[in-house]
């Protein structure tokens, strides 16, 4: 491991992040990059010192052998501060190599620390380096988040495939650089203050949702219709999507900090799910549009959206030797631009009008002419007033069956003309009076990958020369080359690093450009850019927002001014008899509902007691407090009444007596003694031998528990002698037998012990504030027909009992059942109810699968067969608990099915064209023979004795042919596939110079000016014999794949040593190819077969990730 000198940060492609704070692994919240370098820049222009910046190199050897979750490197110290990097090799719960940056020595720092750094993590690519993946971001590290990074770093499939490279003879190489920044750089930045804008708050990967609206809210026309849509002081704004638009509209206007987006997402209909997951903005932009056009109909804004974003284009087909034309018109709201093969915005409109020829074999039947040679294309009839460019910048790719980003560089102009070319994107009808030239207003962009990243918007308000970036919260001014040159794409050289040792200047793609380009016609420019203020919104909505505001503004002050007021918190027997037995069980109180003053702490208590009075009609000499107290075993009671000598002090004095740790609330029980006609009277005079307890009433019956009252005792009384009084409480003759409890504390576990009625209150070691349960005295029989027949059973089951809702693991996102059942229930217990409820009959066939509550997910690994003691195990996820479980019924008992060791074989019978997957289940120390044993009653044979054999494929290329004696427990089938197939009679009787060679299917790309070979289809081996010609072996190929002669005579045949093909002619004798025994792996040197992929996918997929979900985008009001 080396520490290299310091190096520039390559701006690369980012991804959102999540954070796993070093003791939580798998509850991340998806957290996203906000950054590319350029934000940490402060208040702009400011001249600061080079910021300290280290480059640091890991070799990590043996990598696909590492066994342990988390692996963390050397320490290395940039800035002073101690660093090293943190790596799940098999992933953090994804299928991606998750790499984090951490603070080393996090758990030894002082109390409060912070420090802030950008940095990039790469891991290299060791034999294309421009290949190397590299992503950047910044963090503000913190005691809560001490590391800070990417979960899906790159695919596992990617990263173990030796071909690619990144993985080579078993040594991965990691490279981190970090630069430590100021934090002042970044937090102190006020953007209404630099800009006069504000920014809006992400609320999780909702950056893509930021810069579209930030972009449509600059459109003033746009703006001062949504103010106009009819809305009413009774509507929701998180229920109603016109009202939430203009809320946030007013905020991004007259508020001077950055606006959150939630009212606007929940009234999309939007759960937090939904928010964290990165949606297409065009996609949106749609869906906003027709909502918004639809909400606007019949109102006075109807057509808003139409007349400032519909255009018109014609479909045309003209056939070329008869007079024949069909013309279909069609509106567009926005437009699709190639990006792929074009040079900027104007090639993607020639493009776009390109006439195709339809002729040959694919002529255009016209009618009554029937088939003719035509012409096909594209013609618009008119551009709407803003014209939104939707740049194809994410491509389905076939070859791969993925998705791609196409970074390559695009131009785009300030001013966009087309009318240009005598108006050759025009149709014939087109109004040739209107001038369509464009001015540029918007820019969005895209910063990282085809599975996410990170959306900002370059906007100049006015269409002045003044840019702003408008990155989320942050808003800073920008110049005319950042918005335009930098964000063309393309590649980007950077500085030699290390002169002298490859001279090759190192060049590396630009991730981040832009993806939808906003133009405003100039003609149509001071109509669209109009003013907008405050009598275009409706009264009721500046009432709203204005109330809104002042409501913050009060928080605020009462925030500021906090530390010269308290809470006094005052309960009454009022307040315990209407919680015990609804709310609450234990204890005497909830104080955060009960009746609370806010007052100066230099008022005297004397004067509060008059508020009390005014508040409670209780004359002040009637008032008596008593002060709360925890007490050692957590449990709060009322503690000692207040001294008159207390009485005399102010509020703020008292609170310091009554809370040793410094709350900012005083708690009081205030004790009022009633007459006989339930009015107050004077409190009696307490003695030091009275003791003031509280009285519960249980009844098993109706399994009730309720509060009756409070009363002195003296503590040389015994309770026997207030059995009476108990019996008038309850509302019982007074000769009742009752049976007393004290309830003495509830956590962690319940403690509820019976009382002597026949010694003294003293001798039962009773005190102020305590608690007496009673109840009628039970006989024995009739106790056993209660579910709780005493008082210690009751609180129990109160304590223990939980609803826990009941999800299929099929469809995680609903409830299936709820189930009351008891947090010491056993392992056991649950799943017998669970049977039970589901009516199965073996209780062993359920498994069960925790909560994440972080992700709102099932956790990657089901329970274990009696894994875990109680229920209350089963609902905790770290620091939270959960109340959901979800489950499964299995073919076979659980117990079984841990022994055994399941793998998914696909099958590729001898002579049809068919795969069938099979799961095969074996005892964990069973062999790869044993597998074959079992496959072989499963699966049809072309004939009675056919050997098998099990091959590891991997991207379409076979890795391993598995010895029949290797035990099963250590073969991996969620990356690999594992493949079974007949062993060919020819390859069981080779001759001593014929060679077993791989051949496999492959296509060549060319990306970033660089040949890739693209291998595809299934792999298969093949005898050769010594001097066999190619045209021989050719024969023998065909005939096994069955490949009609015309397909096959397109194909060509290529000898490939570590990815770089060699062309054979047909009278190239193969076998003298395949000597060279010195490369890494069997599968490096094959027999290639170049043609297109045009077999059908196949229905199953390497990897089998246990959960995933892609939603298109809807919003549902």
């Amino acid at each position: 491991m080396t520490v290299m000198t310091p190096a520039p940060i390559d701006q690369q492609e980012d991804e959102e992040m999540l954070v796993p704070d070093s003791d939580l692994t798998d509850n991340h919240q998806p957290m996203e990059v906000v950054a590319q370098s350029e934000t940490a820049n402060t208040v702009e222009n400011q001249p600061i010192e080079d910021p300290p910046s280290s480059r640091f190199s890991w070799r990590i050897e043996n990598f696909s052998r590492l066994n342990t979750k988390k692996h963390y490197s050397e320490v290395f110290v940039v800035g002073g501060y101690k660093w090293r990097i943190l790596i799940f090799p098999k992933g953090n719960n994804v299928d991606h190599l998750s790499m984090y940056l951490d603070v080393a020595d996090s758990a030894s720092l002082p109390y409060g620390w912070s420090r802030y750094a950008q940095f990039s993590l790469a891991v290299l690519n060791q034999i294309h380096n421009k290949y190397s993946i590299r992503k950047d971001t910044q963090h503000q590290f913190n005691a809560r988040e001490s590391d800070w990074g990417f979960t899906s770093f790159m695919p596992l499939g990617e990263l173990y495939d030796p071909c690619r490279g990144y993985l080579l003879n078993d040594t991965l190489i990691v490279e981190a650089e970090v630069v430590v920044r100021r934090i002042v750089d970044y937090w102190t930045y006020d953007s209404k203050k630099e800009t006069g804008y504000v920014g809006l708050k992400n609320q999780g990967a909702t950056c893509y949702m930021n810069s579209l609206l930030q972009t449509l809210y600059h459109i003033p026309y746009f703006r001062k219709a949504v103010y106009h849509m009819p809305t009413t002081e009774n509507d929701m704004p998180s229920g109603s999507i016109p009202l939430a638009l203009q809320s946030l509209f007013y905020k991004l206007q007259y508020s001077d900090s950055s606006v959150a987006t939630k009212e606007l997402t929940k009234s999309f209909g939007w759960d937090t799910y939904d928010s964290f997951m990165q949606h297409d903005v065009q996609e949106l932009n749609r869906v906003l549009c027709e909502k918004l056009e639809d909400k606007m109909k019949g109102t006075v804004v109807e057509g808003t959206i139409q007349q400032l974003f519909e255009g018109h284009h014609m479909n045309y087909i003209e056939c070329i030797n008869v007079d024949y034309k069909s013309t279909r018109k069609e509106s567009f709201y926005d437009l699709q631009l190639d990006v792929k093969g074009c040079h900027d915005v104007y090639a993607s409109f020639d493009k776009y009008v390109e006439v195709e020829r339809l002729e040959g074999d694919n002529k255009y039947h016209a009618e009554q002419y029937e088939l003719q040679d035509a012409k096909k294309g594209v013609l618009f009839i008119d551009f709407p007033p803003v014209l939104q460019l939707q740049l194809k910048r994410f491509e389905y790719d076939f070859m791969r069956d993925t998705m791609v980003k196409i970074n390559d560089r695009y131009e785009f102009p300030l001013q966009l003309d087309l009318d240009r070319d005598d108006g050759k994107y025009l149709s014939p009808e087109a109004d040739r009076s209107v001038r369509n030239l464009y001015t540029l207003h918007s820019v969005l962009v895209h910063s990282g990958g085809v599975h996410g990243g990170h959306y900002y918007a370059f906007i100049r308000p006015t269409l002045s020369d003044q840019w702003y970036k408008f990155d989320d919260e942050r808003v800073t001014k920008e110049d005319m080359k950042r918005v335009l040159e930098e964000q063309y794409g393309g590649e980007e050289e950077l500085p030699q690093m290390n002169p002298g040792f490859n001279n090759t200047p190192f060049k590396f793609t630009k991730y981040s450009n832009a993806y939808m380009l906003v133009y405003i016609r100039e003609s149509d420019k001071d109509k669209i850019i109009c003013n907008v203020d405050e009598k275009d919104i409706a009264e009721h909505l500046r009432e709203r927002l204005k109330k809104e505001q002042e409501e913050k503004e009060h928080k605020k002050k009462e925030k500021a001014e906090a530390h010269l007021y308290t809470i006094i918190k005052v309960a009454r027997d009022d307040d315990l008899a209407d919680q015990i037995g609804k709310d609450i069980y234990f204890d005497l109180v909830d104080h955060d509902k009960v009746r609370s003053f806010r007052v100066q702490k230099q008022m005297a208590f004397s004067v509060f007691k008059e508020e009390v009075a005014r508040e409670f009609g209780i004359p002040v000499q009637f008032q008596h407090f008593w002060l709360w107290a925890k007490r050692q075993n957590h449990t709060y009671r009322p503690n000692r009444p207040l001294t008159p000598l207390e009485e005399t002090q102010s509020v703020g004095t008292l609170r310091e007596v009554s809370n040793k740790v410094h709350n900012a609330e005083l708690k009081l029980f205030l004790e009022v003694e009633l007459g006989l006609d339930l009015r107050p009277i004077a409190p009696p005079d307490k003695t030091k031998e009275d003791i003031l307890l509280f009285f519960k009433h249980y009844d098993p019956e109706k399994e009730e528990l309720r509060f009756v009252g409070r009363l002195f005792v003296k503590s040389g009384g015994k309770p026997i002698e207030i059995l009476s009084k108990l019996n008038k409480m309850a509302g019982y003759a007074p000769d009742e037998g009752i049976d007393l409890y004290e309830e003495i504390k509830f956590e962690p576990s319940v403690m509820c012990e019976p009382i002597d009625k026949k010694i003294t209150f003293r001798a039962s070691q009773l005190e102020d504030g305590d608690i007496l349960c009673f109840q009628k005295s039970l006989p024995v029989a009739s106790s056993e027909q209660f579910r709780y027949p005493d008082v210690p059973s009751f609180l129990e089951y109160v304590h223990n009992r939980q609803v826990v809702h009941f999800r299929s693991l099929e469809k995680p996102k609903e409830d299936d059942f709820c189930l009351e059942m008891s947090r010491l229930y056993t392992y056991d217990d649950v799943v017998e109810r669970v049977a039970q409820q589901l009516g199965l009959d073996d209780p062993s066939k359920i498994r069960l699968t925790s909560h994440n509550c972080y992700s709102q997910q099932p956790k990657p690994q089901p329970i274990k067969y009696r894994g875990v003691d109680h229920l209350s195990d089963m609902l905790v996820h770290y620091n939270q608990t959960s109340d959901i479980l979800y489950y499964e019924v299995l073919d076979i008992p659980l117990p079984e099915l841990q022994g055994l060791k399941t793998l998914k074989v696909a099958f590729h019978h001898a002579t049809k064209d068919e795969v069938i997957i099979h799961t095969i289940r074996l005892p964990k120390q069973s062999t790869v023979g044993d597998v074959i044993n079992d496959l072989k009653t499963k699966v049809e044979l072309s004939h009675p004795d056919a050997e098998l054999r099990l091959l590891e494929v991997f991207y379409h290329k076979i890795y391993k042919i598995f010895p029949p004696n290797e035990k099963i427990e250590n073969i991996n089938d969620q990356y690999w596939t594992l493949r079974a197939e007949e062993i060919p009679e020819e390859e069981k009787n080779l001759g001593p110079n014929d060679r077993l060679i791989h051949v496999y299917h492959f296509t060549k790309e060319t990306a970033q000016n660089q040949m890739q070979i693209l291998n595809f289809g299934e792999p298969f081996f093949l005898v050769i014999h010594e001097g066999e010609t190619l045209a021989e072996i050719k024969v023998r190929i065909q005939k096994k794949l069955q490949v009609p002669d015309e397909e096959f005579a397109k194909w060509k045949f290529a000898f490939l040593s570590l990815g770089r093909p060699e062309y054979l002619q047909d009278s190239d004798i193969v076998s003298s190819r395949f000597q060279r025994r010195d490369v890494y792996g069997a599968w490096e040197q094959y027999l290639g077969l170049e043609h297109s992929d045009n077999a059908p996918k196949r229905a199953y997929a390497t990897s089998q990730n246990r959960h995933t979900f892609e939603k298109p985008v809807k919003i549902y009001n």
